[in-house]
């Protein structure tokens, strides 16, 4: 599923420059192939940061060759950066899912972190950045998924199968 996904990103890693991945828990699809492939080609590779407990928006930190990696509340590795970048300021964003359905929304693991740190797209139209790719497998795909007025739209959805366009 690896080299597929990889095979399949690989178009999208050579078009833009600064782009966000997450750091795979549980049944996450693992992005650190791609991550690595992108960091070779020259790319800016950012991670999230979750922020303090009342906040919702993520943001993103630029790896270094020497990382400082800590644990988050979570239980999941981030990286400490002196100056984060949000969301806006990346050309492409790998977001995981639990599901998605066919006109491009995903279902998450209900945290809102990665609709509260894009809730800007909603509210302006203007906005291109980033193109946002959830990626999962074929297997999480479905006719439609719970709704809300919040929730972003994905332009794409990145599978062991197959790359699905939806803007």
């Amino acid at each position: 599923a690896a080299q597929a996904l990889r095979r399949r990103a690989m178009p999208l890693l050579l078009r833009h420059r600064r782009i966000g991945f997450y750091l795979a828990t549980g049944e996450e699809m693992d992005l650190l192939p791609l991550l690595n492939q992108a960091a070779w080609a020259g790319k800016t590779c950012c991670v999230p940061v979750v922020p303090p407990r009342f906040e919702r928006r993520l943001s993103f930190s630029s790896l270094t060759p020497r990382p400082r990696w800590y644990l988050n509340r979570f239980g999941i590795h981030e990286h400490w950066s002196p100056r984060p970048l949000r969301a806006w300021q990346l050309d492409l964003l790998f977001v995981p899912l639990v599901g998605f359905d066919e006109e491009g929304y995903r279902l998450g693991m209900g945290g809102g972190f990665y609709d509260a740190s894009l809730a800007y797209l909603n509210r302006r139209k203007t906005w291109r950045k980033p193109y946002l790719v959830g990626i999962g497998y074929e297997c999480q795909k479905v006719v439609a998924v719970p709704r809300e007025p919040w929730d972003i739209r994905l332009d794409a959805a990145l599978t062991e199968r197959a790359l699905y366009r939806f803007r």
